[in-house]
């Protein structure tokens, strides 16, 4: 007898085919999402074949929502927003304002209301913060002065599309034409959607912002990665709801909140991996979801209107942040890089189409031009940037020909040229068995744990003093490079079966930890003490809640992150001579 599970099937047919294409459009060299929002289209009512319940994925879609906002607050930093605010602010308030009134004039000419124009301009004035940090990322902008700018435009974004979520369910009656309102009518249910708004964040900054904290600590003391992970979902599923159900705000302010905060506490890398994967899991779900709701016929039936809704996307939108980023006396190079950055739509755009949808404010059709020209949109997005590449490298050729003088030996100056920006490449990568030691068996050596920028200048002093270091990380990019370079390595994660035993911690003199995980420093440290109790341990933090933490389970050392370079911790080694005194 045949048994319908429609929620096992939704999920394992939404995840699989969202594997199959996420990864072709990774060969591809385009972004996952842009699989996943396919495969949506491959499990929707548009196309034969398998069919995914539309309804459980869209509560599925719901929790994406949440877990995807909790990660946008996490990522959160009014020091990073401060540092461009001068252009950031006022340029991304222009340019949602000038996207939002050419999507409203495309359905004036369409022949929709004026809430429908409205939302559906708005939609369209958003970029997506996940194409855009991978595609910074990927070009090597994210510390450059156009990478700062878009990341502060970004963060003003996604603080505007969050208050828009909040007020579509508010406004939805006007907004859809259903119903009418008088002024005064107007005026209140805005003021009653903000009061509900300010109640919802005083309690937060009042009371969240001491419970959370108070309540992750009390976790991270436990010594538990298990609990701390759990710990960080429920609060940041729990916020949503109680958003929602006691002050009557979207679930997605509740999330955005309970991530901001954590974001401000010395446990926000903690949180962000120790949430990271479920996020991951549920916001594939989210844009399988959003896949099911394209329907691809519009392409057929549409095309002059989804090339204009495009139009407006990838060149009204851009050329707007392109003027305003010139307005503000940058240079060209700064406002192209910026305006190719935000040339594309995703995640809020999609949040804002399945409200507008749901309130009866957008029709069928616009809900079907807003996806697709997301997904058309994202597919360019990586196009745009090799052509932005290749026309600054040959810009800057130019104005080094141009500007190329001569020496005193009457010689032009042969200074190398770098290059604007280059994608990272892909290494060839091989697995290490976590269960295998990777060299033959020391004893009286340091064990590092952790080999980022600071972990790396460890390595370098103690290899200049002939010391021996075995090296734990679970990155492959790392492991690949360490490897090549003859220094032993071991794959995964510290606290996997195996691993520390793997760089034989046993019989290990010293032990450096400097990955920022608080759980996890806190359970890494316990596990290596219960195989060496003589082990000295030194990691580093700027609060003094973790140190309290680090000394209690039994490290002999932390030093203040803000102080800790690399060569300061070695000194620390040095002035023991690497024994069993370890002094700042």
């Amino acid at each position: 007898m045949h048994h319908s599970f429609p929620l096992v099937e939704t999920i394992v047919g939404g995840l699989f085919f969202a594997f199959v294409l996420g990864y072709i459009a990774h060969k591809l060299r385009m972004p996952p999402l842009v699989g996943y929002l396919l495969a949506g289209i491959i499990v929707g009512p548009y196309t034969k074949g398998f069919t995914a319940d539309m309804h459980l994925s869209q509560q599925l879609a719901e929790l994406g929502v949440i877990l995807l906002m909790f990660g946008v607050g996490l990522h959160f930093s009014i020091r990073d927003l401060l540092a461009v605010k001068r252009v950031a602010i006022p340029g991304a308030l222009i340019q949602i304002a000038l996207a939002t009134l050419l999507g409203w004039l495309l359905a004036w000419l369409a022949g929709w209301s004026t809430g429908t124009g409205v939302v559906f301009g708005l939609a369209l004035s958003c970029a997506s913060t996940v194409v855009l940090i991978a595609a910074l990322q990927r070009w090597h902008l994210d510390d450059s002065t156009q990478g700062r700018i878009a990341t502060g435009w970004l963060i003003v974004e996604d603080i505007a599309m969050v208050f828009v979520l909040v007020m579509i369910p508010a406004l939805a009656p006007v907004l859809s034409g259903q119903g009418s309102v008088s002024g005064a009518n107007l005026l209140y249910l805005l003021g009653k959607t903000s009061v509900q708004i300010i109640a919802f964040v005083v309690v937060m900054l009042f009371i969240g912002r001491k419970l959370i904290p108070w309540s992750l600590q009390r976790v991270v003391s436990t010594g538990s990665p298990e609990l701390f992970r759990l710990a960080v979902i429920a609060i940041a599923l729990g916020c949503a709801i109680l958003a929602n159900y006691l002050f009557g705000v979207s679930f997605a302010l509740g999330a955005f909140f309970a991530g901001a905060i954590i974001s401000e506490t010395s446990m926000n890398h903690t949180a962000e991996d120790a949430s990271s994967g479920l996020r991951e899991f549920f916001t594939v779900l989210f844009f399988v979801s959003v896949g099911m709701l394209f329907d691809p016929s519009i392409i057929i039936r549409e095309p002059l209107l989804l090339l204009a809704t495009l139009l407006v996307v990838v060149v009204g939108k851009s050329l707007g942040a392109f003027l305003i980023v010139r307005i503000f006396r940058y240079p060209p190079q700064t406002a192209l890089t910026i305006a190719v950055a935000l040339a594309q739509i995703g995640e809020f755009s999609f949040m804002i189409a399945s409200l507008g949808t749901v309130y009866k404010i957008l029709p069928p059709l616009a809900s079907d031009l807003i996806l697709g020209s997301a997904l058309i949109s994202i597919i360019c997005n990586p196009f745009l940037f090799v052509w932005l590449n290749r026309y600054l490298e040959k810009q800057s050729q130019q104005k080094t020909v141009a500007t190329a003088s001569v020496t005193d030996s009457g010689m032009l100056s042969d200074k190398p040229h770098a290059k604007v920006a280059a994608p990272i490449k892909p290494v060839s990568i091989y697995f290490i068995d976590e269960d295998m030691a990777v060299a033959p068996p020391v004893s009286n050596h340091t064990v590092l744990v952790g080999a980022g920028p600071v972990g790396q200048e460890i390595i370098r002093h103690l290899q200049e003093q002939n010391e021996t270091v075995y090296v734990q990380e679970n990155r492959l990019e790392v492991v690949t490079e360490l490897r090549a370079r003859q220094i032993p390595v071991a794959y995964g994660h510290a606290l996997s079966d195996g691993m520390l035993d793997a760089v034989f911690v046993a019989q290990a003199k010293n032990l450096i930890i400097t990955i920022q995980n608080t759980a996890e420093v806190v359970a890494i440290i316990k596990a290596a003490l219960a195989l060496n109790p003589q082990l000295q341990i030194v990691t580093f933090s700027r609060y003094e809640k973790d140190k309290l933490l680090f000394i209690q389970a039994g490290a002999t050392k932390v030093v203040d992150s803000q102080i800790v370079l690399a060569n300061e911790i070695m000194q620390v080694f040095e002035t023991a001579s690497i024994t069993t005194e370890l002094t700042g």
